[in-house]
């Protein structure tokens, strides 16, 4: 399959601004890691050149005078030395690699939290999904984004450190005089000679990197055909590897299937997909051109040098250290142009980047502090609450308006589609009426503070998620819990007599994904640590949004049954497209097409012969009717 190509490319300017603040970006929530790699980078640029000077010292000595006592001096000077850099490298590199061992985790922290921050309608946004998918697939493709925006600023840093290091001990090349006598060589000490050479050794420094940074255009060009590759490879490669696809790949052979995908040779990262022949054109010319203008370099540097010295401009410990010096301060200002290169092909990432962690709040936090009431008497009232979803022209709900009390229990029914969790999702305030207001003893919602107005809420969704955590954790939502406290929800759940079972108690993982002795549990078994999980938290308002769609209508209504004798004086709102969970309710409230059409007692409803209540009881009493 053909990508598309993604040729934007971003002024240096712009690609310093977007690296400069990811470089700040790091440092507000992991200084710990920047400094460690600022300190290092400061020390390994500059400690060679302490060797390479001493190390001319001692050639120059043994090359003239030989005098035993200087030699020993420089030469346990340069031991000493090499010691010091030595350890200090050593625990300079153990600080740094202990700092930033976890750099891949932190990057996912970072973007994770932003999804925990932002707006509860952008989490659901396929806008959001997409940027966020992209993201990842360009990191774990070739690391594209905020880890290479570290790591090219640590080589600009380290680029400009060589240089002036090496500044400071080749400018006496151009200063040491060739002799009088030398003849033709003293045209090495003219002005303009100089200036060639520089010249010439800046061109050449230059072009070497300005080639493999072309090169390296067409990974960051190509970027999108290298992220569709690892798609595949992800998918195909390890589709077998899922227990839940092993039935099916059995009974169809799906293993040819995937053939195509996983060793087909015209496959992107195959002998014929697009980065093979990028390699055999292009990508490899400018390579190798790179390599040769390197090796070009090289032999300039060790002619110039050589032929002052033979004209006696210069000792031997001088051609060392000259060399030496020279060759890093080009290799710097190669590394240099590099990484302004890297910079630039690495900052549409970046803007993919920062577009994600930019997403703007858009909700009103609030600042009322949610009443605490002992007698737990809450009053929520809907007050012609009407509301589209974001880039909808169809209203969801339309011209609400209920009020309820806490201790309650609340039925909300309906067919699939008719508004009923669109109505819980607007009460725990996930989102915000398009029109209308919502109050909680009498107070607009949206003026209280988000956070503590959350926690007046427990929900089991339809879609609950446990996790392969311990049992305790999972019903707790925390690592340090009152172990009474879960059981005894637990109990009330009714799953007292399989955690009876249960060979490490609470302490027990669920599922196998990070502890052999984890436990599978049935999905009837994960719906009751649900409702403990809801439990646990003790909230006024307690939600069920149809966990028990997966049952049948009489396991459903058994449940739903001991729920209710467990919710205590909490109020309890049942939301079901099936009517069994109805009878025992002091209210139903029934959705048709985003509207309330009927509100009251099952038996009010149900004597309604003409109303939408009696029409679905009528219709499903075949499943639950005595």
């Amino acid at each position: 399959m053909k990508r598309k190509r993604d040729k934007k490319t971003v002024p240096l300017g712009k690609a310093l601004r977007l690296s400069f603040r990811v470089l700040r970006l790091w440092y507000k929530r992991y200084p710990g890691m920047v400094l460690s790699r600022v300190a290092t980078t400061v020390w390994w640029s500059l400690t060679p050149y302490v060797g390479i000077y001493l190390s001319a010292l001692v050639v120059d000595e043994l090359a003239g005078a030989r005098d035993p006592d200087r030699l020993k001096t420089l030469v346990l000077l340069t031991l000493f030395a090499a010691a010091a850099v030595s350890l200090g490298s050593a625990l300079l590199g153990r600080w740094r690699g202990i700092q930033n061992g976890g750099l891949w985790f932190e990057m996912r922290n970072m973007l994770n939290d932003k999804f925990l921050e932002m707006d509860y309608v952008d989490t659901e946004s396929t806008e959001t999904a997409s940027l966020y998918t992209n993201i990842w697939n360009h990191i774990n493709g070739s690391s594209w984004g905020l880890s290479r925006a570290l790591d090219a600023m640590e080589s600009m840093l380290s680029a400009v450190l060589l240089f002036f290091g090496g500044v400071s001990l080749t400018v006496s090349l151009f200063a040491s005089r060739v002799p009088d006598g030398a003849g033709a060589y003293k045209a090495l000490d003219h002005p303009l000679t100089a200036l060639f050479v520089i010249a010439a050794l800046l061109a050449l420094t230059c072009l070497s990197p300005m080639l493999g940074n072309r090169s390296g255009r067409y990974w960051a060009e190509h970027a999108n055909d290298h992220k569709f590759g690892n798609r595949l490879f992800g998918f195909f490669c390890q589709f077998g590897f899922k227990k839940e696809n092993a039935e099916d790949i059995r009974i169809y052979r799906q293993w040819n299937f995937c053939k195509k995908y996983s060793t087909a040779k015209d496959g992107i990262f195959y002998s014929k997909g697009v980065f093979a022949k990028l390699a055999r054109g292009p990508m490899g010319a400018y390579s190798a051109a790179s390599a040769a203008v390197s090796v070009a370099f090289t032999g300039a540097v060790y002619l110039f040098v050589c032929l002052k010295a033979w004209a006696g401009a210069f000792g031997l410990g001088a051609v060392t250290q000259y060399v030496a010096s020279v060759s890093r301060m080009a290799q710097s200002v190669g590394k240099l142009v590099g990484a302004l290169g890297d910079l630039r092909n690495n900052a549409p990432f970046l803007e993919l980047n920062f577009a994600f962690l930019d997403i703007p709040n858009k909700m009103y936090q609030g600042s009322l502090t949610v009443e605490k009431r002992q007698d737990r008497k809450y009053e929520v009232e809907f007050r012609d609450v009407s509301f589209r979803y974001p880039g909808s022209k169809t209203y969801a709900l339309r011209h609400v308006s209920i009020k309820f009390e806490i201790g309650k229990r609340l039925a909300v029914v309906g067919q699939n589609g008719s508004g009923k969790t669109t109505f819980i999702k607007l009460l725990c305030r996930l989102y915000d009426p398009t029109e209308g207001v919502i109050l909680l003893n009498g107070i607009d919602i949206r003026k209280y503070n988000y956070a503590e107005y959350m926690q007046i809420f427990s929900i089991v969704f339809q879609d609950f998620k446990l996790f392969a955590m311990k049992l305790g954790e999972n019903v707790a939502v925390k690592t340090a819990y009152d172990d009474e406290r879960v059981k005894d929800c637990l109990e009330k759940a009714g799953f007292g007599e399989r955690l009876a079972e249960l060979p490490d108690g609470l302490e027990t993982f669920l599922y196998k994904k990070l502890s052999e002795k984890g436990v599978d549990i049935s999905g009837g078994e994960a719906q009751k640590i649900a409702i403990a999980r809801a439990l646990c938290k003790d909230s006024p308002f307690i939600i069920l949004d149809e966990p028990t769609a997966a049952l049948d209508p009489l396991a459903e209504a058994e449940i739903y049954a001991k729920f209710n004798d467990i919710a205590g004086d909490k109020t309890a709102i049942y939301i079901s497209h099936r009517l069994s969970s109805c009878k025992f309710c002091d209210e139903i409230l029934v959705f048709d097409e985003g509207r309330v059409v009927q509100q009251g007692t099952h038996a009010a409803l149900e004597a309604d012969v003409g109303g939408k209540y009696h029409e679905l009881w009528h219709a499903q009493a075949q499943y639950y009717t005595e």
